[in-house]
């Protein structure tokens, strides 16, 4: 159990310690200083609602019917 512990935790350990952060480069081509997006406009999002009353059900047979192929028996 030890040697394992070994195995995993001293590569951390010693990869932590080695690494240094990397220096920030200021570049001309900042995305945030061009915006190539169209802004969003605003959309009501009930805009498009039409009122729909309940009605009865229609025969199921009738419907059945309209459906199947046409030279079915």
């Amino acid at each position: 159990m030890k040697r394992l512990f070994l195995v995993v935790a001293l590569p951390l350990f010693v990869g932590g310690c080695a690494s240094t952060l990397p220096e920030v480069v200021a570049s001309n081509g900042d995305p945030d200083t061009t915006s190539d997006v169209t802004p969003v406009r605003y959309q009501n999002p009930i805009g498009d609602y039409t009122q729909r009353s309940p009605v009865d059900p229609k025969p199921w047979r009738e419907l059945n019917d309209a459906q199947r192929p046409k030279g079915g028996a």
